[in-house]
C-alpha cells in the first residue's frame, strides 16, 4: 500500500484542484493520499468526491503555520473536526496575516521590479488565501525567477529586504489546538534546515508532551543524516514516523508517492483521529 500523507491543491498554493490532485494521485499509483492544504479546509469536499471516484482513499487534513522559539514551524493536522471554534479562529487570524504580509512583500517588490497585485491575484484562483508561492509564480510569468524553488531562495527568501514575517500561533498550542479539535499533529519536515533556521530537540520535545503524534521524518529536504537523527528522536520520543511528498503541482519538483508512510502508521492516525478516513 502506498501512502502520501502531505499535499496540497489549489485550494491553497498549490496548481492542482483538489479533484485534478486525487487524480494525479491515481496516476501515481497511490493507495491513499492526504489532502493537507495550509491553514484551510475548503479543498476537502471536492477532493471527497474525487476520492470515490477514483478509488484513492482520502485522509483529510490541513497544514498550520506556526511559530517557536522565533523558528517558523509546519504542523499537519490529520482528521479533526473542520468547524472547531480554536482551529476556526486561528486559521482565519492567520490567513489575514498571510493576505497583509503578501501585500506589504508585493509592495516592496515593486519599488524595483515591475510587479503588482493584480499580477499575484492572476496566479490564484478565488477565494484562495494568497501567500509567497502565488508572489513567486507572479515573478516566474515576469520572467524575474526561473521557478518556485528559484524565487523562495532568492527574492522572498527570509533574509531578503523583500520578506515580511506574519502572524503565527505558538507551535505547543497549535499542537494543543489539534488534539482539542480531535485531530492528529505530526510536524513536517522538521530537520529541513535547507528551508532556513530549525528547532531544537527541545522544541519538540515540549510539542511531543503537548501531544505531538508525530515526525515527517522521509521527506525530500531531509538528508541522510536528519533522516537518522528525526528518525532516533522519533523513538525516543514515542513518536509515529511518516514520509510524504509535500506535492504543490506545478512549479515544484516534488512528486507525489517519492515519500511514503507505513500503512501501519496510517492505522494509528485513524484510530487517533476524530473523523475517519475517506474509503473508495
Amino acid at each position: 500500500m502506498r501512502i502520501d500523507l502531505h499535499t496540497h491543491s489549489s485550494a491553497s498554493d498549490g496548481t492542482d484542484a483538489p479533484a485534478h490532485l486525487v487524480a494525479q494521485a491515481a496516476l501515481a499509483g497511490l493507495d491513499v493520499v492526504a489532502l493537507t492544504d495550509h491553514d484551510t479546509t475548503r479543498g476537502w469536499a471536492e477532493a471527497a468526491v474525487a476520492s470515490l471516484e477514483l478509488g484513492v482513499d482520502l485522509v483529510r487534513g490541513a497544514e498550520i503555520s506556526c511559530r517557536a522559539a522565533g523558528v517558523s514551524v509546519h504542523l499537519l493536522s490529520y482528521l479533526h473536526d473542520p468547524e472547531s471554534p480554536g482551529l476556526l479562529a486561528e486559521g482565519e487570524r492567520t490567513r489575514e496575516a498571510r493576505l497583509e504580509r503578501a501585500r506589504e512583500m508585493v509592495e516592496r517588490l515593486s519599488v524595483d521590479f515591475a510587479l503588482t497585485w493584480a499580477d499575484v491575484e492572476e496566479q490564484s484562483e478565488p477565494g484562495t488565501t494568497i501567500g509567497r508561492p502565488h508572489l513567486a509564480d507572479a515573478l516566474v510569468a515576469r520572467g524575474y525567477v526561473a521557478d518556485r524553488s528559484a524565487a523562495f531562495t532568492s527574492l522572498l527568501a527570509t533574509g531578503s529586504p523583500y520578506y515580511v514575517p506574519h502572524y503565527a500561533p505558538d507551535a505547543v498550542r497549535a499542537v494543543r489546538l489539534v488534539r482539542a479539535a480531535g485531530g492528529v499533529p505530526v510536524m513536517a519536515h522538521p530537520a529541513a534546515s535547507v528551508r532556513g533556521r530549525v528547532v531544537p530537540d527541545s522544541v519538540i520535545e515540549e510539542m511531543a508532551a503537548a501531544g505531538l503524534a508525530g515526525l515527517e521524518v522521509h521527506h525530500r529536504d531531509h538528508d541522510d543524516a536528519q533522516r537518522a537523527h528525526m528518525t532516533e528522536l522519533a523513538h525516543d520520543l514515542g513518536l509515529l514516523i511518516t514520509g510524504s511528498s509535500d506535492y504543490h503541482g506545478e512549479g515544484k519538483p516534488n512528486r507525489l508517492g517519492e515519500n511514503t508512510t507505513a500503512p501501519e502508521v496510517l492505522e494509528v492516525i485513524e484510530a487517533q483521529g476524530l473523523l475517519a478516513v475517506v474509503r473508495r
